[in-house]
């Protein structure tokens, strides 16, 4: 995947995390780090590669089971995106 097509997908997280609304305390906390995570990726997008630390997987993951059936659009960005990863071997 180009880095412009990464930034993009990116930046489509980062405005699905912040337009999630109704969750409870433990989606707010997923939420809260997923955001930070994503921030951090944004502001090294264009480095030599992606670099994702082992707990921000981890933290998509848990986003994934934990908003799977209550926020369909934001499980399916993170599915993208950890799929994205997988596929360039991160």
């Amino acid at each position: 995947m180009e880095d412009q097509e990464l930034r993009e997908l990116i930046e489509k997280l980062h405005a699905e995390i912040q337009n999630t609304q109704s969750v409870d305390e433990k989606g707010q906390e997923l939420l809260l780090h997923l955001e930070s995570d994503i921030r951090e990726l944004r502001n090294r997008t264009g480095e030599n590669g992606v670099q994702v630390h082992p707990s921000t997987i981890k933290r998509m993951e848990e986003g994934l089971s934990h908003f799977e059936a209550t926020h369909p659009a934001l499980t399916a960005l993170l599915s993208r995106f950890l799929e994205t990863l997988s596929n360039a071997g991160i």
